[in-house]
């Protein structure tokens, strides 16, 4: 079993949410599909900071689950800039959680998502060099 962290998360707040009764799985916490997803979200929202026009989710890895969402839980999802290139972005996003919405931030999960800019028929296309984030 994996130790639950309680430092600080890496990167800028992108997104929060409410864990609520509608997302719970069978034994009761918040199912990590919705996790997940929001995750995807998340990510989707810091990405456009960077790439100029659409993009899409090609990957995501570095998946693991450290701790349960519960209900009430105040769900914040933070996302760090790994790398660019010429056509896609990497970024870790990292989730925590604040128990009932107070005390001590706790790291749940992580992983790494990857997105590449598409141009409107969906092909690859080249990120803008002002898209590219400040030093």
């Amino acid at each position: 079993m994996q130790t639950v962290e309680t430092s600080v998360p890496r990167g800028e707040l992108a997104a929060r949410q409410l864990a609520m009764p509608a997302h719970t799985n069978p034994g009761g916490n918040i199912f990590g599909g919705w996790i997940m997803a929001s995750m995807d979200a998340a990510a989707a929202m810091a990405t456009t900071r960077f790439i100029e026009g659409p993009a899409v989710t090609v990957a995501v890895s570095e998946m693991v689950f450290i701790a349960p969402v519960k209900v009430g839980d105040s769900v914040c999802f933070y996302a760090d800039l790994k790398r660019m290139g010429r056509t896609s972005l990497t970024l870790d996003v990292e989730v925590w959680v604040l128990r009932q919405g107070r005390g001590d931030r706790v790291k749940v999960t992580a992983a790494e998502f990857t997105f590449v800019a598409v141009d409107e028929a969906g092909r690859p296309r080249q990120i803008s060099a002002g898209a590219a984030p400040p030093d």
